[in-house]
C-alpha cells in the first residue's frame, strides 16, 4: 500500500521525524545546603577559608594575612564614633527620577527595589557624633546601595553635613565607598560634585574648620575626582582601590601598562595623594589623634 511521503513516519513526534527532535536537556535536582548563605568566606589575599563570624569580630580584617575585606559601611561608622554619640540626619529624603530613566527596567523601580532590600533610602549616612569625646559631623556611603553611587540625594546630604559643620564649628569626616556619579541621573549627579567642593570651600574659609577624607574600597568615578579628594588630611586604609577610571578603560585609553599597584592606596601614598594608610583597627584612635592636632586651640 502506497503511503504519502509528506505524512509524519510513526517514528515521529508531531510531524517532526524523531532524529530532528531536540532531546530535553538533563536538569541536575539542586543540591541542599544545611548551611546559611556567606557562612564562610574565602580570602582574595590568602585564599584562606574564614568563618564569617570570625572576619566580622576582627572587623573584617583577615586574621591570617589582614587583607581588608570590604566591610559594611555603617558598621565602620559605629565603630569609628563614639559609643551612642551617632544622632543620625536627613533620613526622609528620598530620591526621584528626573530623567524618567530606564535601562535593564526603570529606575524607580531599581531604586524601590534597592530601599525595600537594605532599608534604607539612599547610598550615603551623615549624623552628628563625637569621636573621643570632640563633636564631629560624620557621614559614609553604604556602598551595598547600588554600588555606594552618587545622585542629588547623596549630594545634598553631604552638603547639609558640611553646612552643619559650619553652622556648629565642628570638624567633617566623610567616609567614601563609592563606584562614582549615578549614571540614571545624568547632569543632576554631576552637578553634586561642584555643589559639594563649594560648600567644603566654605567650612575652610569661613568656619575655619578641618575635613577629613577617609578613602576605603573603592573610591572612585565622580567622588574620587571631587570631594575625596579635598581634605585637609588624607586617609586610606590599606589596599583600598582609588582612582578615577578604571584600570581596563585607562589601559585600553593610552595603550600602555599601568605600573604595578597602579589605583592602590599604597600607590597614592607613594605619589603625594594620600597623607597616611590606617590599617583599620587604629582608624578611630588616628582620627581622635587628628581632630586634636587640627582643632583651632581656645
Amino acid at each position: 500500500m502506497a503511503t504519502d511521503p509528506d505524512s509524519p513516519s510513526p517514528a515521529s513526534t508531531s510531524g517532526v521525524r524523531w532524529f530532528e527532535q531536540t532531546p530535553e536537556p538533563l536538569v541536575p535536582e539542586p543540591r541542599q545546603s544545611t548551611a546559611p548563605d556567606g557562612l564562610w568566606v574565602r580570602c582574595p589575599g590568602c585564599q584562606a577559608i574564614l568563618f564569617r563570624q570570625v572576619l566580622d569580630e576582627n572587623l573584617g580584617v583577615c586574621p591570617t594575612c589582614q587583607h581588608h575585606h570590604r566591610w559594611d559601611s555603617l558598621a565602620r561608622l559605629k565603630h569609628l564614633v563614639d559609643e551612642g554619640s551617632f544622632e543620625r540626619h536627613d533620613a526622609d529624603i528620598l530620591p526621584v527620577d528626573p530623567l524618567g530613566f530606564v535601562d535593564g527596567k526603570p529606575y524607580i523601580q531599581r531604586l524601590a527595589a534597592t530601599q525595600n532590600r537594605l532599608g534604607e533610602p539612599d547610598a550615603y549616612v551623615a549624623g552628628s557624633a563625637t569621636i573621643a569625646t570632640i563633636p564631629v559631623e560624620i557621614g559614609t556611603f553604604h556602598f551595598a546601595f547600588m554600588g555606594g553611587s552618587m545622585g542629588s540625594v547623596v549630594g545634598e546630604l553631604i552638603t547639609r553635613q558640611i553646612e552643619r559643620a559650619i553652622t556648629r564649628k565642628v570638624p567633617c569626616i566623610i567616609i567614601s565607598a563609592s563606584g562614582g556619579a549615578r549614571m540614571q541621573e545624568g547632569i543632576f549627579s554631576l552637578m553634586q560634585m561642584a555643589k559639594t567642593s563649594a560648600a567644603l570651600a566654605r567650612l575652610r574659609d569661613d568656619a575655619k574648620m578641618p575635613y577629613i577624607s577617609l578613602l576605603t574600597d573603592p573610591t572612585t568615578g565622580g567622588v574620587a575626582a571631587s570631594f575625596a579628594m579635598l581634605g585637609d588630611v588624607i586617609l586610606a586604609e590599606p589596599n583600598a582601590l582609588i582612582g578615577f577610571a578604571g584600570p581596563r578603560v585607562i589601559r585600553e585609553t593610552i595603550r600602555q601598562e599601568l605600573p604595578p599597584g597602579f589605583q592602590t592606596s599604597q600607590y597614592l601614598l607613594d605619589h603625594g595623594l594620600v597623607d597616611q594608610i590606617v590599617p583599620r583597627a587604629h582608624l578611630r584612635e588616628t582620627l581622635g589623634k587628628l581632630l586634636r592636632v587640627l582643632l583651632p586651640s581656645s
